[in-house]
């Protein structure tokens, strides 16, 4: 199931490069490679590419006598199509933060306590090396894990590779996407991907189940909905919450949560009994067709206003609504997937209701994705693995194939289980936030002997660290190339717009210098990272120097819909859409999706909901001065009438308690009559506990404090996290 398998790549000679045809109007481009950035007068347009999400959004940075003026986006770009959203144009505050790591540190004293000595960098990596080689001949490299976020891992990841170790593991996977892209492997045969393959600008029908387009920043598909929404396109958007995507639509289902399945297998029902499905595609697609109506056509609207709240009326409108625009009708699937523990069913369900649409392939629907083949760089081969990864032992979950399981690597580090972790590298991850119950991850962190975090702020696992390592900010360093399967096949360049203020220094250097301290120089030959990406695309008829002055070279476009010829493809062991999935019949699970009831909030109690804001990236950007200013903590939304009913004004600041006795950092309390009775809701990555980032300390409340409860998806070991309650307490 390993989806990069999957792709089509596209092999491009340099006659069919694109170019960007505009980069600065009528100003003047300076290229000077003798003086630094920062030395050079005039106005300077240099192309990169943004690192505030994984979108990878095109971008222009405007320099000016020097300095660092601006940063919008690349017309010539396909994802940002010359626009950045808030977080990406509000990059020029990441370089110009005050409380910006600046050089080395190692810990002092206890783990926790945030106490450093300042050190060189080849004090630093000497103490790494050191260490490194210690477990290595104690435990065996398989001892050390990486846990990254990003792009910018790409070298990290190929040094703990060099060194021996299976373990290589990001939070996006069992923290986020990683239901939905079981669900729809399942189903199709290939995952949504980064970015989603949603083609929203031509749909007819969006159908929303708690994706907070506008809210949730994901460049091009908030281009793309603004101008569905423009044209009229249908709208149906279901969420305990009045969204800013549900003030778009044309019907908005509140519902309760924990029932989403409920309503989908309903949907499926009224659209299977009432013939309103694609027969055609169905029949020349699809498989196990039977049984799976079979299953589904028993949930009626009825049953489901029992456990949604939505009216039956509703329920038929909605479906009927999505299947008078098939197939340019898109129910979207979402991207934090991981909610109530059935997660990977529940996406499965989204893919069925899509498959039902035949939208799968389809204008309108989701596309057939296309990248930019660049060779890899010739790298010695690795060592051989003398033992399997950490994270899924036994294959406890058998459909997490492909991508390793964050908190199963943290919990063999708790148990030793099956082999002892001792070494941790965290790269721009915010492992405190990012994965549920801290205090089993600090429990795991007192069992290593090594923990190196590599951040450009002094982020709250920083603060655990033995060494922290201080990166420049994308704007002022090279990363790998940017090859996201997309509509079209390009190939996008990161490069330095400006020098580091301080002591900061690039993940690639970083790699390299500790690869060397240990005995690994050889799987770092290039000089440096110039030499490495002029290496690779020149192995693909393309020059560095020509990147780096147009920023994106695009190929020529291919069929993204099977109308147009794109060839379907479906990588299932039937080679059809699995409507009735063998694989999970025979792995011992429904092999068509089943509603499962969770737990109602305990009286008193209201489930924790929580999301994005348009201007910060998870925990990321809190102390960026500039996005500081529009939104420097964060607010508890809480229906008006439970806010009459407990005495709570609109502004006062109270805490909460979860069900586990955690009480939170004060919070902002909103009264609205834009979400439920039964839920409360906050924006995620506040109320930050690192002394360090002065600027953010104590900033609102977390929710991952209060995230103590979490329950495991058996398909795929994701951690749902929308499973625990809070109620109030006042704060003086």
């Amino acid at each position: 199931m390993n989806s990069l398998s999957r792709r089509k790549f596209l092999k491009i000679s340099g006659a069919t490069i694109a170019t960007a045809a505009v980069l600065a109007g009528s100003a003047k481009t300076f290229v000077k490679a003798s003086k630094k950035i920062s030395e050079r007068k005039g106005l300077e347009i240099i192309p990169t590419y943004c690192d505030l999400c994984f979108w990878k959004c095109g971008a222009l940075a405007y320099i000016e006598d020097g300095k660092l003026w601006k940063v919008e986006g690349n017309p010539a770009d396909p994802l940002s199509n010359g626009r950045l959203c808030p977080r990406g144009t509000g990059g020029v505050g990441a370089h110009y933060d005050p409380d910006r790591l600046k050089s080395p540190l190692i810990r002092k004293s206890l783990r926790g306590e945030e106490k450093w000595i300042d050190v060189t960098w080849d004090e630093a990596f000497d103490y790494i090396a050191e260490k490194m080689i210690k477990i290595k001949n104690e435990y065996g490299p398989e001892s050390v894990a990486l846990f990254s976020h990003g792009i910018g891992g790409s070298f990290l990841k190929h040094l703990i590779r060099a060194y021996g170790s299976p373990n290589e593991t990001a939070p996006s996977f069992a923290q986020c996407r990683g239901p939905r892209e079981v669900g729809f492997e399942l189903t199709f045969g290939d995952v949504v991907g980064s970015p989603e393959r949603t083609d929203i600008e031509n749909t007819r029908c969006l159908t929303l189940i708690g994706s907070h387009l506008g809210e949730n920043m994901h460049n091009t598909q908030v281009q793309e909905f603004s101008r569905a929404v423009e044209r009229g396109a249908s709208i149906i958007v279901v969420d305990p919450r009045f969204s800013v995507a549900a003030s778009k639509a044309k019907y908005y289902l509140p519902i309760k949560p924990g029932t989403d399945l409920a309503l989908l297998l309903a949907w499926m029902s009224i659209i299977v009994n009432e013939k309103l499905y694609d027969a055609e595609y169905i029949s020349k697609y699809g498989t196990g067709f039977d049984l799976f109506v079979a299953e589904v056509s028993k949930y009626t609207p009825e049953w489901a206003y029992v456990e949604t709240g939505i009216e039956p009326d509703l329920i038929r409108e909605t479906a009927r609504e999505m299947a008078r625009y098939k197939p340019a009708s898109l129910v979207h699937p979402g991207r934090h997937a991981t909610w109530y523990g059935d997660d990977a069913q529940r996406s499965r369900a989204i893919a069925l209701l899509n498959a039902l649409l035949g939208s799968w392939g389809r204008k309108g629907g989701f596309y057939q994705t296309h990248s930019f083949s660049i060779p890899k760089y010739p790298y010695p081969p690795y060592p051989e693995l003398k033992k399997e990864s950490v994270h899924n032992p036994n294959n406890k979950y058998p459909f997490a194939t492909g991508e390793q399981i964050s908190t199963g690597i943290r919990e063999a580090t708790i148990t030793g289980k099956p082999y002892p972790i001792k070494g941790w590298f965290v790269y721009g991850t915010n492992l405190m936030q990012a994965l549920p119950n801290q205090n089993e991850t600090v429990e795991a962190i007192q069992n290593l002997d090594l923990m190196v975090v590599v951040d450009v702020i002094p982020s709250e696992i920083a603060g655990w660290a033995d060494v922290v390592l201080p990166e420049s900010v994308y704007l002022e360093r090279y990363d790998d190339l940017n090859t996201s399967p997309f509509k079209e096949a390009f190939v996008g360049i990161r490069q330095p717009v400006i020098e580091e203020p301080n002591d900061q220094k690039p993940n690639w250097w970083m790699a390299k210098k500790i690869a060397e301290k240990i005995g690994l120089g050889n799987y770092f030959p290039w000089k440096d990272v110039e030499e490495y990406l002029d290496t690779r695309l020149q192995a693909a008829d393309l020059s560095l120097q020509e990147l780096k002055t147009k920023g994106i070279i695009k190929a020529p476009q291919q069929p993204i819909y099977f109308e147009d010829g794109a060839e379907p493809e479906f990588l299932t062991p039937s080679g059809k859409i699995e409507f009735y999935s063998s694989q999970l019949a025979e792995a011992g699970f429904d092999p068509v999706p089943r509603y499962t009831k969770h737990p109602d909030p305990p009286p008193g109690y209201f489930r924790l909901i929580y999301g994005r804001a348009p201007v910060h990236t998870f925990s990321k950007t809190q102390s960026n001065p500039l996005l500081k200013d529009m939104m420097d903590e964060n607010e508890l939304w809480v229906n008006t009438d439970i806010a009459e009913k407990y005495g709570l004004n609109h502004g006062v600041y109270i805490k909460l308690k979860n069900q586990d006795g955690v009480v939170s950092n004060k919070i902002k309390v909103r009264v609205t009559e834009r979400i439920r009775t039964d839920c409360v809701y906050m924006v995620h990555g506040f109320g930050q506990k690192s002394r360090q980032l002065r600027s953010t300390f104590n900033k609102g409340a977390s929710d991952s404090e209060l995230i103590t409860k979490y329950t495991i998806d058996p398909l795929m070991g994701g951690t749902a996290m929308n499973v625990n309650f809070v109620t109030f307490e006042m704060e003086a």
